[in-house]
């Protein structure tokens, strides 16, 4: 196993949306990969036709397209393994269906649905396994050539795994250890249905793993009670030598921790559980995504590394090239990982201090032009470093800071009651005529000019600056003083000062 190449893939199925959970999951092989100079493979799991959307699988290459995630080979990126969409994959699949009814492995039945469900109420529990398949109507219980008619009359079938009873199978799992499962609770799988000529899952995506040389096979936890299956497949195919390492990744939860997190607990809660807006065309329904709620891609990236896993340190903050360098499948949690949405809302923050202005200045400028405000990049730029602090996302700058590109309109009662003063009035006439008179209108400049001016006068620099910033804001609130007047230049900011003054006198 250690000389092949690492090879692992992400397999969805266009049944809709892709769920946050998911995107962890190609995330943590996505990491694996390129810690290990392996291939990430991007494969689409469409043999149920039933369940297939339009438009779901376009929407999952989005996603990761945003999210910065990058597929060495697969449905749209190509490769030498294809096809890559199980659908075009039908004439592979019924070679491998023939091996193992060939090598006794498998058998064909005839059970109807209504014979099946008359058969669940005739036995408690009932299960198609070998101590109940001989009572069925199916290539054990009846002659070859009853079988050989039906399927010339067209008969219905489906292709059932033959397992054997009371063996312990051993799934060696990289998070859990040594997984063991007795193989007397396990049924004989469908693994082949004539009606669409399809494989189910189970066939597909060990036939698949195999021919595109698959090493680590890294999935949600969900899948860990269909592994023992798995291993007993790729043993009745010969394969086990090549069969590859299983990792089964711990749930997400819903925030509370009480169960595995879904849909309706980010409609209750108001986070996103979908990675782009999701509109669903069978329904109407309108579903939120991390992009369109702001959140920037390296932050969901960041947030979801650390659902079910840990870097054996105290670093919160790790970028994607952190995280290849960093990830190991050894430190993923067996037990679930709650979902903490405000955690990402802090990831979110801290990404925003980080990154730079301009970036995003130029995320902040649609925003501005919807207001029908025109501006020059350079002031937003200025506004973004001054501001960025105090938001989560880069929508909510226009609430904390607004006040850069539009006049006060009316001025904060409790903020008037508390800080205009007596002698506000004439303090700010004062100042407005000294601002007047500076020809060099730069933040330095008026701090040293109007500091010397209250220290001269005698006033008290806090009325003064409480009064200053009323004038210019409208409330109490915003960064430096200097920083807003240098930012709005001399003649906004004696405009407003003059408006305010009128208004409060």
């Amino acid at each position: 196993m250690s000389e092949r190449k690492v090879r692992v893939r992400f397999a969805p199925s266009p049944t809709g949306a892709l769920h946050i959970g998911g995107v962890r999951t190609a995330l943590y092989n996505y990491l694996f990969a390129r810690q290990h100079g392996g291939d990430l493979i991007f494969r689409i799991e469409d043999t149920d036709s039933n369940r297939f959307v339009p438009g779901a699988e376009e929407y999952i290459i989005e996603s990761f397209k945003w999210l910065g995630i990058n597929f060495d080979e697969g449905v749209s990126f190509g490769g030498n393994y294809g096809p890559y969409r199980q659908s075009e994959r039908r004439d592979i699949y019924k070679k491998y269906v023939q091996v193992l009814l060939d090598n006794g492995k498998a058998y064909i039945a005839f059970d109807t649905p209504e014979e099946l469900d008359a058969k669940r109420k005739e036995i408690p529990n009932f299960q198609y396994d070998a101590s109940t398949r001989l009572s069925m109507r199916n290539s054990l219980s009846m002659s070859k050539e009853d079988v050989d008619a039906l399927i010339a009359e067209g008969k219905q079938y489906v292709v059932r795994f033959k397992i054997e009873p009371n063996e312990d199978v051993h799934v060696n799992d990289i998070i859990r250890g040594d997984v063991v499962i007795n193989s007397s609770i396990l049924d004989d799988k469908v693994l082949y249905k004539s009606a669409d000529e399809l494989p189910t899952y189970h066939l597909a995506n060990i036939v698949d793993d195999h021919l595109m040389e698959v090493t680590h096979v890294i999935r949600g936890e969900e899948w860990l009670p269909s592994a023992p299956l798995h291993v007993l497949l790729y043993r009745a195919f010969g394969w086990a030598d090549t069969m590859p390492q299983f990792a089964h990744l711990p749930l997400l939860l819903k925030p509370d921790g009480n169960g595995k997190l879904s849909k309706r607990d980010g409609d209750r809660l108001g986070f996103p559980v979908f990675p782009l807006e999701w509109h669903d065309p069978k329904t109407g329904e309108v579903s939120s995504g991390y992009r369109e709620s702001g959140y920037l891609p390296e932050a969901v990236i960041n947030f979801l590394a650390l659902l079910g896993w840990n870097p054996g340190n105290d670093q919160e903050i790790m970028s994607l090239d952190e995280l290849v360098k960093l990830f190991d499948l050894h430190r993923c949690s067996k037990a679930g990982a709650k979902f903490d949405y405000e955690k990402a809302r802090w990831f979110n923050h801290e990404y925003i201090l980080m990154k730079d202005d301009k970036e995003l200045a130029e995320l902040f400028m649609p925003i501005i032009k919807e207001h029908g405000i025109d501006v020059p990049m350079d002031t937003v730029v200025t506004v973004v470093g001054l501001m960025k602090g105090r938001v989560s996302f880069v929508k909510e700058l226009w609430d904390t800071c607004k006040f850069f590109f539009v006049a006060p309109e009316e001025y904060d009662e409790k903020t008037v009651k508390k800080r205009w003063k007596e002698d506000s009035a004439k303090c700010m006439t004062e100042l407005a005529e000294l601002l007047e008179s500076l020809e060099d209108f730069s933040l330095t400049h008026q701090e040293e000019v109007v500091m010397k001016w209250i220290e001269d006068k005698g006033y008290h620099t806090g009325n003064i600056m409480n009064a200053f910033r009323l004038t210019l804001v409208g409330e109490g609130k915003g960064p430096h003083m200097f920083d807003i007047s240098a930012v709005l230049g001399k003649e906004e900011t004696l405009k407003r000062m003059r408006k305010a003054v009128e208004v409060l006198k």
